[in-house]
């Protein structure tokens, strides 16, 4: 019993051992968090997420937190006695349902910053309309028409440096303004794209309801663990990757174009992925890496 019970012990202490060179490296490091999916609408896996925020916060990091809220947008369109219309998977949005929307993600904000609050992490909850953070202008699907939805034009990180400086957590929801001062709706995926390039963020981690990227969407042996970014163009060229899977690996490239040294995709369905990708040594995603950057698991990319 005593052997069993030490054991354990030597196993917490082997996984503490194993954070060690993360936690140094990423030491007062910006990362960004994208949540969304399920992880937004389980209260468990909400309450994993936030803890594991947190505990990047406390242990030396700065994170910043970006998030959607597209199926309580959803919900509440449909309680008003609207139907939620999409065109090519981007949300019409009339003036109504961007009124709704940006009630909606104001409640969900201040919702996760009561929670990191709880949790003895001061946090702030702002929109891309604080301090003039998201600039956008009209967006358009394939050239129709879908009301205020913004593409973002300018990020001016300002407020996010004076909120990091203090020691605050941002939380961020995706609305921002055009020149005339309008309101718009912006994808949360894109606004976590451009704030993690305008911070130059070392890490940019995507919480999905998909475990990473698949060399075969078919066979759930052929994740892949890390990906240069010329691979995974290749991938993409040749047809393997595909659905919503296609511009959030297009807007991980980007992102590391423009700065951000490695963009992570996780299954935010799993507890406390956050904490296993990046403290662990293989992880349970896919890191997406800049030509330059120095791999953490030596799987073959080449392999399949």
């Amino acid at each position: 019993m005593e052997i069993n019970g030490m054991e354990e012990w030597l196993k917490k202490a082997e996984v503490l051992i194993e954070a060690l060179p993360y936690i140094q490296r990423f030491n007062r490091k910006i990362i960004v968090v994208k949540y969304g999916g399920s992880a937004m609408v389980d209260s468990e896996l909400k309450k994993n997420v936030i803890k594991d925020v947190t505990l990047l916060k406390l242990v030396g990091f700065k994170p910043i937190i970006v998030h959607g809220g597209g199926k309580e947008i959803s919900k509440w369109v449909s309680k008003s006695g609207m139907q939620p219309r999409f065109v090519n998977g981007l949300r019409v949005t009339d003036e109504d349902t961007m009124e709704i929307a940006e009630m909606v993600l104001g409640r969900v904000n201040k919702g996760l910053v009561q929670m990191v609050e709880q949790l003895g992490v001061s946090a702030v909850g702002i929109s891309g309309k604080d301090g003039g953070l998201l600039k956008v202008k009209k967006k358009y699907a394939n050239g129709e028409d879908i009301g205020f939805v913004g593409e973002i034009t300018e990020v001016n990180p300002k407020v996010i440096y004076d909120l990091l400086e203090r020691d605050f957590l941002p939380i961020i929801c995706p609305i921002g303004m055009d020149e005339e001062f309008q309101t718009y709706n912006i994808n949360a995926d894109d606004a976590a794209c451009a704030i993690a390039r305008a911070v130059k963020a070392e890490k940019l981690a995507f919480l999905t309801d998909v475990e990473g990227v698949y060399k075969d969407p078919e066979d759930k042996n052929s994740l892949i663990s890390e990906l240069r970014i010329q691979k995974a163009r290749k991938l993409m060229e040749e047809g393997y990757i595909g659905g919503g899977m296609l511009p959030k690996l297009n807007n991980c490239i980007e992102a590391i174009e423009n700065g951000v040294s490695r963009v992570h995709i996780l299954d935010g369905r799993i507890p406390h992925c956050l904490l296993l990708e990046i403290f662990t040594n293989k992880g349970i995603g896919t890191a997406i890496l800049g030509e330059g950057e120095n791999r953490f698991y030596n799987e073959e990319e080449e392999k399949g």
